[in-house]
């Protein structure tokens, strides 16, 4: 293994000097005629050459507008080429794009708006603008609004008039964007307060995508399926800027409905699922095993049992004998490749997931198929990963080690700090600068909790805010308990309850989708989260739970909730991490009536 201070000196050769329009250029030139934006379900691909000219041209037109180096440009558009096509020609501009959730509230909108003081809209449909006509009416500056199938198409028809009479006008003004300047601006998605604008340079998201190709070694020029928001910071580096610095070929998935068609469609080498994402996938593979023919069922049984122990080698750093490996190989080809294969997953060199703590029971039942899921941890602060597993140096149940070039270390209450070159310039301020997000030693706080072992390998126990205080005195990380809670299928959300209070309670959102699965598609979902069936499986998950708990971390009494959480309804931030504060407003009532009604005995639910 390459030493790491040799590592993180390659990494930032390679990176130095480098810009998005520079990586782009070359790949226009370079590779001209590869592939490098698809949409699932249509014909159409752009080539590099192809999509290099469609942004030249509508960075030429934006120009015209007035949009200029530094200005900001907001987009709030669904998964299409339109999107990469805005959100790069602003970038050619030394303009900061920045996308935005589509299920943000109207108030949450303004906001985004007022405090980037956007020159420019970019919206989806005349429907879109309907909706922010409001929200533009009550701002002092509003921004201009481009529409697609409309204005942007104007824009970008006189952009390119402009880009064939000089094309040197374009060339000269990417030119001039240099590495420190801001490549985008995130908004995080706020789990309490308001969002905050993370601004991300060039040097930030292309060390990232260097560091991705120095530990998890994938080909160039590869397929990958873009399907999460370009708010998001994973998409936006696996499905921008890592696929910009590998030249690689990115088909977007519109729908996240249309997952497993898209997954099937393009076969990627590398996925990054958020653990929902993972939970449904093993949710539907349980669901499916338990309906096939009996001999079926035990070949797949014993295959992942036998998959899942060479795993377990894998991750003591243990020699895999040879008759073990031999007999995976083959029943890998016959029972589990094709097991893969109906999911797109038969080519995966690397699987990971973030975002949110995954259910240690999920990553072993996926590698029980021979898709081994590799945790990461980081923020949008860090451009993504700051520690991640790969596939030759993982260990089950941490987050990994650190990235090449990073630092980390931990606090007196275990809180985690990290500094290094992933690291955000800072926050953007409503004054147009940047407010630094480290301390004077440049650590940035990242408020998670943390354990380190002795190789080096991070586990994540809970956001520092987030730790429950008993009355008794007991610190509990709710995490913890809910990823156990989790890691049944039929459970969605789960959120643990107990701070300043005597014990800890619960309450349960069910996954309809796998109840439904079980014979029960008619019925309503506040039927579902009452019927005895269901409410017997949900006490044995939470005594299950209980079992791996310490007594003063167990549930002692739970609700499962007639109703679903999102993003739309509240409980959810658009990345789907839990808004602890809204639920527990919410739903001040149902859990008081847990606390005045349960005793501390056996698990149950309070039906009241």
């Amino acid at each position: 293994m390459e030493p790491a201070t040799d590592l993180a000196e390659r990494c930032a050769d390679k990176v130095r000097g480098l810009t998005i329009p520079a990586l782009l250029h070359r790949n226009a030139t370079e590779f001209a005629d590869r592939p490098a934006l698809s949409m699932l379900g249509s014909d159409v691909t752009y080539t590099w050459r192809e999509l290099h000219d469609r942004i030249a041209g509508l960075a030429r037109g934006l120009s015209e507008l007035g949009l200029t180096a530094g200005d900001r440009m907001l987009i709030l558009m669904s998964g299409r080429p339109e999107h990469w096509i805005a959100d790069l020609a602003a970038t050619h501009l030394g303009a900061v794009p920045s996308s935005l959730y589509a299920t943000l509230a109207p108030g949450q909108l303004r906001y985004l708006a007022e405090h980037s003081a956007a020159k420019l809209l970019v919206l989806e449909s005349p429907e879109a603008l309907a909706r922010w006509k409001p929200i533009l009416d009550s701002l002092a500056e509003p921004p201009r609004v481009l529409v697609v199938g409309g204005s942007l198409q104007e824009a970008a028809a006189r952009g390119a008039e402009l880009h064939r009479a000089d094309p040197s006008v374009f060339e000269a003004t990417w030119r001039k964007v240099v590495p420190s300047q801001p490549v985008t601006l995130l908004y995080t998605s706020g789990t309490t307060g308001d969002p905050k604008g993370v601004v991300l340079t060039h040097r930030n998201v292309i060390y990232q995508a260097v560091a991705l190709e120095a530990t998890v070694p994938t080909p160039d020029h590869t397929p990958s399926l873009a399907y999460l928001p370009l708010a998001h910071i994973a998409e936006r580096m696996l499905g921008i800027y890592n696929p910009i610095y590998r030249a690689g070929h990115v088909t977007i998935c519109p729908d996240p409905a249309q997952l497993l068609a898209g997954l099937v469609a393009v076969r990627p080498v590398s996925f990054f699922g958020v653990p929902r994402i993972w939970e449904k996938m093993v949710a539907g593979l349980q669901a499916q095993l338990a309906a096939a023919d009996p001999p079926v069922r035990t070949a797949v049984e014993n295959a992942s049992a036998l998959a899942r122990r060479v795993h377990e080698l894998r991750a003591a750093k243990r020699e895999v004998p040879e008759e073990l490996a031999a007999r995976l190989r083959a029943v890998d080809e016959l029972v589990l490749r094709p097991l893969r294969a109906r999911r797109g997953l038969d080519n995966m060199l690397w699987a990971g997931s973030g975002a949110a703590p995954i259910p240690v029971e999920v990553l072993r039942y996926l590698a029980g198929i021979g898709v081994d899921v590799l945790e990461v941890w980081g923020m949008t602060e860090t451009t993504g990963t700051a520690t991640l597993n790969t596939p030759d140096d993982f260990r089950t149940g941490t987050v990994g080690r650190v990235n090449p070039g990073m630092e980390l270390k931990l606090g007196e209450d275990g809180e985690i700090f990290v500094r290094g070159p992933l690291v955000c310039a800072g926050y953007l301020r409503p004054d147009g600068g940047v407010a630094p997000v480290v301390d004077d030693e440049g650590w940035l706080a990242t408020g998670d909790v943390g354990a380190l072992d002795d190789d080096g390998f991070l586990t994540i126990t809970d956001r520092k805010k987030e730790l429950i205080i008993t009355s008794a005195g007991k610190n509990i990380a709710p995490a913890q308990i809910e990823n156990l809670l989790r890691a049944h299928p039929l459970i969605a959300q789960a959120v643990a309850i107990g701070d300043r209070r005597p014990y800890v309670v619960a309450l349960i959102v069910l996954d309809e989708e796998t109840a439904r699965a079980r014979g029960l598609a008619d019925v309503p979902v506040d039927a579902l989260a009452a019927d005895p069936a269901v409410l017997a499986e949900i006490g044995a998950a939470v005594a299950a739970a209980n079992a791996q708990l310490a007594r003063p971390e167990q549930v002692k009494a739970f609700r499962v909730l007639p109703t679903v959480w999102s993003p739309v309804s509240g409980e959810l931030t658009p990345t789907l991490k839990l808004r602890r504060r809204v639920v527990q407003e919410r739903y001040a009532d149902t859990i008081d009536r847990l606390y005045s009604g349960a005793g501390a005995g056996a698990p149950r639910s309070d039906g009241r």
